[in-house]
C-alpha cells in the first residue's frame, strides 16, 4: 500500500459519480464514475493520492473502501444534500467514439473545489475535466507544484475557449483526445495541433488516440505508443483518466522530468488503461496491482523493440 501524505502526494480535482454504461458486450448501471475515481485508482499504484470532489448524500461513502485500502486521501472529497453527478453513454462497435444519453450534474453544478489544510503542498497537480474557471481556481490554491497536468472537452474547446486558453497558459501538460486537439488548434493535422497547443505556454501535450494509443509532443521531439492488443474491450470508460493516473503516477516517484522518463510515463499510463477497458466501470482497477502493470509494461517493451540498422 502506498502511504498518504508527502512531498509527492499526487492532487486529482474531478468529478466523482454514478454512470449507465452500454456497449456491444454488455450493460453496467449506476456504476462508479467519474473522472476522479478512475485517476486515483490508477496513480495510487505509484504513489500517494488527494482527492477534491463532491458526492450527494445518496453516494454510499464506502463506496471508496477500496481507494482507502490504497492510502487514498479523501478529506477533500465533499458530501452536498442532493443527488450525485450522473452520467450515461452508449458505445457501438467503434469504441473509440460514443453517444451521450444524459449528463446530470446534480450537487456537481454548484461544486467549488476547497482544498484541505495540508494539500495546497502536493508536488503533483491533476486537474480533471471540470469547467477551465474551476481548474483556475485549484492553480491559484496550490503552492508552487512540481508539476501541473490539466484536461479538458470539447465542450470547453466551444464554449468557454477564452477561459481555457488562460487556464492552458498557467499548467505545464495539457492532455486531450484527437479530436479536441484538431478543433482546439483548427487543424487536421495532429503535429501541428499539438505545436499550436505548445505554443499557449504548456511544455507538453498528451494527445490520447483510443485505440491507436498516444502521442506526446515537447518542444524537443514527438513519441508515440500504440495502446495494447486485446482480443475484447468490454468499457473504454475512464480509459483517458486512468492513462492521466498511470502517466502521472509514475512521475511522481521519478527523479526528474527527463524525456526519457517521460516516455515511460506514457507507456505506464498505456498500460493501466489497458486493464481499465478489460470490464465496466473500475472493477477491473479494484484488484490490479503494480506488479501486474510492471509486467504490462514490460510486454509493450517487447511489442515495440526493434534493432537499428
Amino acid at each position: 500500500m502506498v502511504e498518504s501524505g508527502g512531498q509527492d502526494a499526487i492532487l486529482v480535482v474531478g468529478s466523482l459519480g454514478f454512470d449507465d454504461i452500454e456497449t456491444p458486450f454488455g450493460r453496467a448501471n449506476h456504476v462508479l464514475g467519474g473522472s476522479t475515481v478512475y485517476f486515483s485508482a490508477a496513480a495510487s499504484l505509484f504513489a500517494p493520492v488527494r482527492v477534491v470532489s463532491v458526492v450527494g448524500t445518496d453516494m454510499p461513502l464506502e463506496s471508496f473502501d477500496f481507494l482507502r485500502a490504497r492510502g487514498v486521501d479523501l478529506a477533500g472529497l465533499q458530501v452536498a444534500e442532493g443527488k450525485t453527478f450522473h452520467w450515461a453513454g452508449r458505445y457501438d462497435y467503434d469504441m473509440n467514439s460514443r453517444e451521450t444519453l444524459a449528463t446530470d450534474l446534480n450537487v456537481y453544478a454548484d461544486f467549488h473545489p476547497r482544498l484541505p489544510a495540508g494539500y495546497e503542498d502536493s508536488q503533483h497537480v491533476f486537474l480533471a475535466n471540470i469547467h477551465p474557471s474551476l481548474q483556475r481556481e485549484i492553480l491559484g490554491q496550490a503552492r508552487r507544484p512540481r508539476l501541473t497536468v490539466m484536461d479538458t472537452m470539447n465542450l470547453w474547446i466551444e464554449q468557454e475557449r477564452d477561459a481555457l486558453l488562460e487556464t492552458m497558459h498557467g499548467v505545464d501538460m495539457v492532455s486531450l483526445n484527437e479530436e479536441e486537439a484538431r478543433e482546439l488548434s483548427g487543424t487536421s493535422s495532429l503535429v501541428a495541433a499539438a505545436r499550436y497547443i505548445l505554443s499557449l505556454g504548456p511544455r507538453v501535450v498528451l494527445i490520447k488516440k483510443g485505440e491507436n494509443g498516444c502521442v506526446m509532443i515537447t518542444p524537443e521531439g514527438y513519441f508515440m505508443a500504440p495502446a495494447y492488443p486485446l482480443e475484447e474491450v468490454y468499457d473504454p470508460t475512464g480509459a483517458g483518466d486512468s492513462f492521466a493516473g498511470g502517466f502521472l503516477g509514475y512521475l511522481a516517484g521519478a527523479p526528474d522530468l527527463s524525456d526519457e522518463n517521460l516516455r515511460r510515463a506514457v507507456v505506464y499510463g498505456s498500460a493501466v488503461a489497458s486493464f481499465t477497458v478489460e470490464r465496466f466501470s473500475v472493477d477491473r482497477l479494484r484488484d490490479l496491482t503494480r506488479a501486474e502493470v510492471d509486467e504490462r509494461y514490460a510486454e509493450f517493451r517487447r511489442l515495440t523493440y526493434f534493432e537499428a540498422l
